[in-house]
């Protein structure tokens, strides 16, 4: 599994030079497909799974969606250099919503167009909500890698590989707890966005039973995002062995930058909102050591790929069944598997579509994602 955790951190650093790449470029990516070994294919395999993704991989969350793109690819790679689901091979067509709700829904038709029988999305939670919507209407299963937002798992047909936001908190609490990496904590969390009080409130209220005190629980909005002096000298001055951060990556790399001015030195943790921590234009690495998070999107990815073909081996489907009847048969399957993957060991699904797993996290060690 470390093996696959670092091929999937260099897929997370090529992202990052992709969405680099895409924005000093003349134009935008918006599809990409492949079929075994063919990334540029355009029809599937005859008689191959044909699994959908939808994510950005263009815009301001770009490097989300790239994480993920990344992720299911190498997956179907070696799923289909493996024999494929069953003896059968996974074609594989990933559609850029460029994180926009309407886009999504777009790109959904597109790919139903196309035959998805399966989809492996989205990547952020507001597309995967409107996504929703349409899947559970049209009966075609949806697992989404990151959609982390509760009603991301609202309909029978949605499951999902990550923690939803309150999972999250109450896994990162878990986390940290078990593994004694302090008793007193910190919280910087952004108040005005859904994903950061939804971690942050349920952290709150697990933290206890886990044998943490929250010693100093500041917030911020995205009105004065940028100084973050007031948040840390609190934390500083409250004795806090280590600061939760359930916030995105460019807010926590400013973070970062300014508790090293000041000298205060401890451990960060964050949730999946900080991959991504590594590619922020001209960011020192080393203010990065040590830090930890729940695990990146792209193992989050690989895991949604890997959980399907065991569905799907599970339910017997095969490649001439139409998506209402894939659906129907994963419906019942998905909460009958048991998968070890990077995410998780021995990880199962809940009828309600939520995982079931120990959390896992890991440590950014020299520049680099490393497995815990």
């Amino acid at each position: 599994m470390k093996k696959t955790m670092k091929k999937l951190v260099s897929l997370s650093l090529a992202a990052a030079m992709a969405v680099s790449l895409t924005a000093c470029g003349s134009g935008k990516t918006s599809e990409t497909k492949s079929a075994s070994n063919d990334t540029n294919a355009e029809v599937n395999e005859e008689g191959s799974f044909k699994i959908g993704g939808i994510g950005p991989i263009s815009g301001s969350t770009a490097i989300y969606g790239q994480a993920v793109k990344n992720g299911a690819e190498l997956a179907v790679e070696e799923i289909n250099e493996n024999g494929g689901i069953a003896g059968v091979n996974i074609d594989f067509n990933f559609q850029d919503d460029e994180n926009d709700t309407e886009k999504a829904v777009n790109a959904y038709n597109t790919l139903k167009d196309w035959g998805m029988q399966m989809l492996v999305g989205t990547v952020t939670s507001a597309p995967c909500i409107a996504v929703g919507s349409e899947s559970s209407n049209d009966n075609l299963f949806q697992l989404t890698p990151s959609g982390s937002a509760v009603d991301c798992a609202k309909f029978d047909n949605q499951f999902r590989v990550c923690f939803s936001d309150p999972n999250q908190g109450a896994a990162s609490a878990q986390y940290i707890g078990e593994n004694k990496l302090a008793t007193k904590v910190a919280v910087i969390y952004d108040s005005s966005d859904v994903y950061s009080s939804g971690i942050h409130d349920k952290f709150i209220t697990e933290a206890p039973a886990q044998g943490i005190e929250v010693v100093s629980d500041e917030a911020f909005t995205v009105d004065n995002n940028t100084n973050f002096s007031v948040q840390l000298q609190k934390a500083q001055d409250s004795g806090a062995e280590l600061v939760f951060l359930p916030i995105y990556y460019a807010q926590a790399s400013l973070i970062l930058a300014q508790a090293k001015q000041m000298g205060f030195e401890t451990q960060f943790f964050g949730c999946d909102g900080l991959d991504g921590l590594l590619t922020v234009e001209n960011f020192d690495m080393s203010l990065a050591e040590n830090v930890m998070l729940l695990t990146p999107f792209a193992a989050d990815a690989y895991d949604a790929v890997y959980a399907i073909k065991a569905g799907a081996e599970k339910a017997g489907i095969t490649a001439d069944m139409d998506a209402s009847s894939i659906c129907d048969s994963l419906k019942t399957a998905m909460i009958e598997i048991s998968l070890n993957g990077v995410t998780g060991e021995n990880m199962k699904w809940t009828v309600e579509g939520e995982p079931d797993k120990a959390p896992k996290a890991i440590k950014i060690v020299n520049g680099v994602y490393t497995a815990m």
